[in-house]
């Protein structure tokens, strides 16, 4: 087996402090805390490009590299839409109507929203958008917000949410299906439940966290959701990308304090990964990409918004080396 020095030319060396520019893949001896470290690629978030709209309860769909943002209040009702390149945001084609507290799928060239609130009052309405105008598409059968959306514009899912107020807004475990021109009923989610993340596809779903503070995680097979392992951290206005076997939620709030936490999942369980760099606090962000390439924007304080863009994925950083 090639040593150290054999593979780099040169041996371990001892710094008292990290070195300021360390090379990738370089090992030292930090004599101060008494620890091997080296520069490797390490997963967490980095800032991105800041939306030019602030906003909050806005809905998300694409990729890291091609995002989509569209509706949300900030504090008026938006239906304004915004495209990311994978470093900054760029005006698209405004909404039918404007909305908050909606839900997206598909990219950024065939996006669905669908549900929503203008504002305190459940919608049905449906739009399509073909990567610079919405279109009227086929109407939920049931009025809900705060729902979430998984899969594409031919193969689209909505699932959870709360109905229009009459009295105390009621949870809903109801799930539709949508083909690309109407929305037909599918199987009951387990857990009623509102400002809740969901990701992948209409035949492998994934829901997970929700009002009331609930870990409960549920995945979808097309027809009927069974019970998932428990988030570590129990939240709701949480949200996620990626898929049902490799899925990546982060953000939302404790009740009262908000969490940066971010966990993967694998299909079976969630373990924590690296915090969001960025205290979103209550207002829900949109949410995009996948597990190793995630996008989360807006969002912000209850009465305000943010024009805060992150992405996860892997970059560069300082490693410690234990013995484990």
């Amino acid at each position: 087996m090639a040593t150290y020095k054999e593979t780099k030319g040169t041996g371990v060396r001892n710094f008292s402090s990290d070195p300021d520019n360390p090379v990738l893949g370089q090992i030292w001896y930090n004599t101060t805390s008494n620890v091997f470290k080296g520069l490797g690629f390490v997963e967490g978030w980095a800032t991105g490009g800041n939306l030019n709209t602030a906003r909050s309860f806005l809905a998300g769909a694409g990729t890291q590299t091609a995002g989509l943002a569209m509706g949300g209040e900030g504090p008026a009702v938006e239906d304004s839409t915004e495209e990311y390149d994978g470093s900054a945001w760029t005006e698209g084609g405004a909404m039918g109507s404007a909305r908050t507290e909606l839900a997206g799928a598909g990219t950024q060239t065939a996006g669905l929203a669908f549900g929503g609130s203008p504002p305190n009052s459940g919608l049905v309405a449906t739009e399509e958008y073909d990567g610079s105008a919405w279109t009227a598409g086929g109407d939920l059968g049931t009025a809900r917000r705060t729902l979430a959306g998984a899969g594409t514009l031919t193969a689209g899912l909505a699932f959870g949410g709360k109905n229009p107020p009459s009295g105390p807004p009621a949870a809903l475990n109801a799930t539709e299906e949508y083909d690309g021109s109407s929305w037909t009923s599918g199987g009951n989610m387990g857990t009623a439940r509102y400002t809740l993340a969901g990701f992948g596809t209409q035949t492998a779903g994934l829901a997970a966290g929700g009002r009331d503070k609930t870990a409960a995680t549920e995945e979808y097979d097309g027809s009927s959701w069974t019970a998932g392992g428990n988030l570590n951290t129990a939240r709701f206005r949480v949200v996620g990308a990626g898929t049902q076997t490799a899925g990546l939620a982060f953000g939302g709030t404790e009740d009262p304090p908000a969490t940066a936490a971010t966990e993967k999942y694998d299909g079976t369980s969630w373990a924590a990964t690296s915090d969001m760099n960025t205290l979103i606090s209550s207002g829900m962000q949109g949410s995009a990409g996948t597990q190793a390439a995630a996008l989360g924007f807006g969002g912000g304080p209850t009465g305000g918004a943010l024009t805060y863009t992150g992405e996860y994925g892997l970059a560069a950083g300082t490693v410690t080396f234990t013995a484990s």
